[in-house]
């Protein structure tokens, strides 16, 4: 039986995540709670282990600590087998400088690389919602003789102008040029409507990186960038290929969520990802037993629903309480307390918060520890919801960040103000 190759993998997990505030105003974007129970990291992490890669190193740089917090505590491989999950901060291992893009956090751990000593590097984002066997990439680019590949997932051309872009040759797999948010995406040859958006998940032969990100580190007009830099060169130099991501075969997968691949860089996509896990028949399922998804869960007990609570289509995680209160199309993380009367649609809402009698939260975000008072609206008025301070996204939708505090609706203050001065008569 021939021997496996050896690859080592690496997470870029440095994003600061603008584009996500408030939910990144405490922690890195691949930090950022998701689906209830887990993180962005878990996914790209989950990926990778289930594919057989158990030797990962996770660069880290902006506002690291929650997620090096989660990734230790989770992400406890066997040494005994030699496995290993470990976050890198930036070092400034080759000078006084931080990360100055994907490719030079690379470069300035290249220490990692020379101790590992793969034959195969792995290089994945870690803010991407989807399942992919990375093995069977790794496989189609050994066989293929490249020097990186890219992984690619088919878009309508229409909706492409926002990405980075790859123009194939007449195969479909050689890459003949790599667009930055091109005006008029390329065809491609077999489905001249769709064109190949960049994935940010690449394969490299071990020499053919560590030579281009030399030449790179010695180039003062490059951005250090993996996507903007290094891929362009090697598009150059003949080395470059696409991996189609429609041929990825993960086990367990459903004919709706195969192939599925949400970037979850803007407020609304993450809630619309959100509202992809909740439907009867979910766009993308988190229950397929054979490539789970992995992290850590807090120990509670299950969630509970009580005095005649509805719950429709909804992911409501361990320790929660339900009580009289509408809950559709949602999804509550982990001690979410919610007080009768309440009528909860379309949001998000993480560990800890607690819903006070008759809310209504209409396509809402609410990071953790967030207390709503009784009797307060939050997405029925946005420009109310501006003028309280609330983050409202184009898409409309309102999001408050970790622990925001929220003022008490008027009626609600003056009754309680009148009930205190009778008790104190």
């Amino acid at each position: 039986m021939a021997k496996a190759p050896s690859v080592l993998g690496i997470v870029l997990a440095g994003g600061e995540g603008k584009r996500l505030m408030p939910l990144t105003a405490d922690r890195a974007k691949p930090a950022v709670p998701f689906g209830g129970s887990y993180r962005l990291i878990d996914f790209v992490l989950s990926n990778l282990v289930n594919a057989g890669y158990r030797n990962l190193c996770v660069l880290t740089q902006y506002k690291s600590h929650s997620l090096d917090r989660h990734v230790t505590l989770t992400w406890r491989m066997s040494t005994f087998l030699g496995n290993y999950v470990t976050c890198v901060p930036a070092q400034q291992r080759l000078g006084p400088q931080w990360y100055q893009g994907s490719a030079d956090a690379i470069y300035q751990s290249m220490n990692l690389i020379n101790d590992a000593d793969p034959e195969y590097i792995v290089v994945f984002g870690a803010d991407h919602v989807y399942r992919m066997d990375a093995s069977q990439m790794v496989a189609a680019h050994i066989e293929r003789g490249n020097g990186v590949t890219v992984a690619g997932i088919r878009v309508p051309r229409v909706e492409a102008t926002e990405f980075g872009v790859i123009k194939t040759g007449a195969d479909g797999q050689v890459i003949e040029e790599f667009l930055e948010k091109p005006a008029d995406p390329p065809g491609l040859p077999d489905s001249p409507d769709e064109t190949f958006a960049s994935m940010g998940n690449y394969v490299f032969t071990r020499d053919v990186l560590v030579e281009a990100l030399r030449k790179d580190a010695a180039n003062p007009a490059s951005r250090h960038d993996m996507g903007g830099d290094i891929v362009p060169m090697l598009v150059a130099e003949g080395k470059a290929g696409v991996y189609d991501f429609k041929d990825n075969d993960v086990p367990g997968a459903l004919d709706r969520d195969r192939s599925y691949w949400r970037d979850v860089g803007s407020l609304d996509s993450y809630h619309e990802a959100h509202m992809d896990l909740v439907s009867i028949q979910p766009v993308f399922n988190l229950y397929n037993h054979d490539w789970p998804i992995f992290t850590s869960h807090p120990q509670l007990p299950g969630a509970k629903f009580t005095d005649d609570a509805t719950v429709g289509e909804s992911i409501v995680c361990q320790g929660s309480i339900v009580s009289g209160a509408h809950v559709d199309h949602s999804v509550l993380g982990s001690n979410v307390i919610v007080s009768a009367g309440a009528d909860i649609q379309r949001s998000v809402i993480m560990d800890n918060c607690r819903i006070g009698k008759d809310v209504v939260l209409k396509n809402v975000i609410l990071d953790k520890n967030v207390v709503v008072p009784d009797g307060t609206q939050i997405g029925v008025d946005q420009d109310y919801d501006r003028e309280r301070g609330f983050t409202v996204s184009k898409g409309g939708v309102t999001v408050l960040g970790k622990g925001q505090v929220i003022e008490p609706p008027k009626a609600a203050t003056t009754a309680q103000t009148g009930a205190d001065e009778v008790t104190e008569a």
